[in-house]
């Protein structure tokens, strides 16, 4: 709320406060120094295009800054000798001008004008500009209130908007003190723990003008432009010739003390001048706030009457003689304090939108500090998983080099042995060749005709097997120098530097990971939950569950959609059932998921089931108890089905007058709901009295056996879909069983019954086992 709180010229907390045209607030201080005089082009013209209509300035009468600007004598007297040079000029035009007043922007307290010098909060301040030379105005000036010459009126312009408006006579005290701005800023001052009324005085007097951060402590005041200045910035935006040769410069008086802000009159807080020639420093008496008990505001044009009612045209509150004598008096206008209650209820109204946007905003930023936790959790993971992808990569190419590295030197040591091995066998031969070569020698130095013919034949053959010995290719080496091992490196390195990830790439999903701890069964019908793997890219489509038949069949499809839960019902009880999952996208399906086993209900657990059963049905006890409003006999089903196994549940009877005819059995989900269980094809069932019971399909009677049913009752239904038997028992003794063996499909528990009967539904129950046989009727 601080932000709210500060003056947008200062940056401080705001000072007596005044509410422009704009409805931007602004301190009273601050609007002396952004206050300016129109420029000299539109000093001529009518003086109600300057002013709003009715402000009831004196044609010619140039409004002075505030009330202290205009104290003094001298100040007095050279606006009383400007009025007197221009009234009469003025006063002749006086219709016409009011006539052009009607197209002037300033009828809404607005104009036009842009500030030229920069202060340094944004706010750009126009210095007073001189009259020209030779004008009646020039001789004014010479005055000691030279910047308030009658033939320039003053303007201010809103730092927010930068919309101009014009002063009336009454100078800056004509706006309004926006008094809930003070209070509310006292208040937040005593809620920081600031003495009362002192936090807003300034320790010393700072420079108004300064673009530092802290500004420089004031050097002087200029009494005429009441500015605060320090050395640097008068020398800046305050010469010393010009139009401001004739401004005094003095020392800034001090700021005055807490006790004495404490004790201001209502006068001061008002803005009465003070003693010092009618400048203040800023924060001085205004600062104060008044006393710690709030005062009930007057109206500024009638001083001793208080605010009763609210003009709707001019928007702002007036007093009942505004009304009889001021402007107000032909305006619509309405009573204060329901104009209070009623702009209080829009401002709740509205914001009660702010609130929820700022919920909202306030939920975005929870969301958006998340998703800052998140990137921060991922891009650690990510990193570690780059880490660890690149440490495999190196990991593999290490092995990889290993093994290269292995088989070269297989190979260099096969070229070596088989040089090695050549170099003996040729060093061998050689080796007999020169010793055969050197005897051959000897043996023909020999002059021993017939001693040399004895051997020649022999040397001859040994000579001509030793060179037979050396065959075309024993004289070349069997294996190169060169390796005929060529590393094809090159697409490595290219997949190397291609190496990226695969954000925009578009590949089939992994498979999914079943979520095994939210994965249950319940009676007969089991949930499965699956989750992507961590790190995943390819982006999903949907998924495709599959079921086998409980059985160790073939899988089937059992959903198709982008669910990661889903829950098949309907399925056998005491029956183990494998299910796996994959996912799919624009390329392809995926892998499946690992396989998960789950095992059904050893026995079923159910209820009525209030939506297949006649509307005449009343149920109770959680769907458990049943009975009919109406005399005629009703069919409500149970909420299981079955198609496999063996099943067994009883109903107690609770109530049974008049002798009815309650029948217990099973059905189709289609079966006729406003008549008797077994009259027509879809329901199997037992009807009973209270001396026997008979067997009913499709309106045949068959099997009557001798027992019936009373108050106290209890007839047990057996189901086996294994036998194609239903077998029916009352307080134990068996009534059946009859066989449908025919038949296949889903069947639900059924009853049939009307107003005089109702029971109440047991399941869950083992199969018995020690039940009596039947007793047969000879009818």
């Amino acid at each position: 709320m601080e932000e709210e709180l500060k003056c947008p010229v200062c940056g401080s907390l705001f000072r007596e406060p005044i509410i422009l045209p704009c409805s931007h607030n602004v301190c009273l201080p601050c609007a002396r120094t952004i206050a300016m005089q129109t420029p000299d082009g539109e000093q001529h013209l009518p003086q109600p295009l300057l002013h709003s209509r009715g402000s009831g300035l004196p044609a010619g009468a140039a409004p002075p800054l505030d009330h202290d600007t205009a104290a003094g004598p001298a100040c007095s007297g050279a606006s009383g000798s400007a009025a007197g040079g221009l009234g009469g000029g003025a006063g002749g035009g006086g219709d016409h001008a009011d006539k052009l007043s009607l197209y002037s922007e300033t009828d809404s307290g607005y104009g036009s004008y842009t500030p030229s010098l920069k202060s340094p909060n944004g706010v750009r301040v126009l210095p007073m500009v001189p009259a020209p030379p030779g004008s009646s105005a020039a001789a004014a000036r010479g005055a000691a209130c030279s910047s308030l010459s009658s033939s320039s009126s003053s303007s201010i312009t809103c730092p927010q908007c930068h919309r101009s408006a014009s002063l009336d006579h009454r100078g800056l005290r004509g706006f309004q003190r926006n008094r809930l701005l003070e209070a509310i800023v006292q208040r937040y001052q005593q809620g920081r723990g600031a003495v009362h009324g002192a936090s807003a005085a300034p320790a010393v007097a700072i420079c108004q003008l300064c673009d530092r951060t802290p500004p420089e402590p004031a050097a002087t005041l200029c009494e005429q432009c009441d500015v605060l200045y320090c050395a640097a910035c008068q020398l800046k935006c305050h010469p010393s010739r010009g139009p401001f040769a004739k401004h005094r410069l003095v020392q800034p008086p001090p700021p005055p003390a807490p006790a004495e802000a404490a004790s201001a009159s209502p006068g001061a807080a008002q803005g009465a001048p003070s003693g010092g020639g009618g400048c203040k420093s800023p924060g001085g008496a205004g600062a104060a706030g008044g006393s710690s008990a709030r005062k009930f505001p007057t109206c500024p044009e009638h001083e001793m009457e208080n605010y009763s009612m609210y003009c709707v045209s001019c928007r702002t509150p007036v007093c009942y003689l505004c009304l009889e004598e001021g402007r107000h008096g032909k305006h619509e206008v309405k009573p204060l304090g329901a104009m209070w209650k009623q702009h209080k209820a829009q401002l709740s109204q509205a914001l009660n939108g702010v609130s929820d946007k700022a919920k909202e905003a306030k939920e975005f930023l929870v969301q958006l500090k998340n998703i800052l936790q998140q990137i921060q959790e991922n891009g650690l993971d990510y990193e570690a998983c780059l880490v660890a992808q690149c440490d495999a990569l190196v990991d593999a190419l290490t092995r990889q080099k290993a093994k290269l590295l292995t088989k070269v030197t297989k190979e260099r040591e096969h070229k070596l042995k088989m040089v090695w091995d050549q170099i003996n066998h040729c060093t061998l031969k050689l080796r007999q060749s020169t010793g055969l070569m050197e005897y051959c020698l000897e043996v023909i130095k020999e002059n021993d005709p017939s001693g040399f013919l004895q051997i020649s034949d022999a040397l001859i053959k040994r000579v001509q097997v030793s060179q037979e010995q050396w065959v075309k290719g024993a004289l070349e080496p069997k294996v190169s120098a060169e390796f005929d091992l060529t590393l094809d490196s090159e697409p490595l390195l290219q997949a190397i530097h291609q190496l990226d990830f695969i954000q925009m790439k578009c590949r089939v999903p992994p498979s999914p990971l079943l979520q095994l701890e939210k994965c249950c069964t319940h009676n007969n019908s089991v949930t499965l939950a699956w989750r992507m793997p961590p790190f995943t890219h390819s982006p999903v489509d949907g998924y495709i569950l599959e079921l086998d038949d409980g059985d160790g069949g073939q899988f089937r499809e059992v959903y198709v959609g982008k669910e990661t839960l889903c829950t098949i019902d309907g399925l056998h009880f005491n029956s183990t059932y494998n299910a796996r999952v994959k996912a799919f996208n624009s390329s392809g399906v995926g892998p499946y998921s690992k396989t998960v086993v789950l095992q059904t209900s050893d026995v079923a657990w159910f209820t009525f089931d209030p939506n297949s059963g006649h509307r005449d049905i009343i149920l109770s006890n959680d769907n458990q108890t049943a009975t009919c409003s109406s005399y005629d006999d009703r069919v409500v089903l149970g909420t299981a089905a079955f198609s496999k196994g063996v099943h067994y549940w009883e109903l107690h009877v609770d109530r049974y007058d008049n002798h009815p005819d309650p029948a217990f059995g099973v059905a189709r989900a289609s079966v006729v709901k406003d008549m008797m269980l077994g009259k027509d094809d879809k329901a199997w069932a037992m009807y009973v009295d209270n001396n026997r019971s008979w067997f009913m399909h499709c309106n045949s009677h068959t099997n009557r056996t001798e027992g019936g049913v009373c108050k106290g009752a209890t007839v047990g239904v057996l189901l086996d879909l294994n036998k194609h038997t239903l077998t029916f028992f009352i307080n134990g003794q068996q009534q059946g069983p009859t066989a449908f063996s025919h038949v296949d499909g889903v069947f639900m528990p059924a009853l049939s019954l009307n107003r005089n009967v109702q029971v109440t539904l047991h399941t869950g129950l083992e199969v018995p086992t020690n039940l009596g046989r039947p007793k047969l009727s000879g009818n």
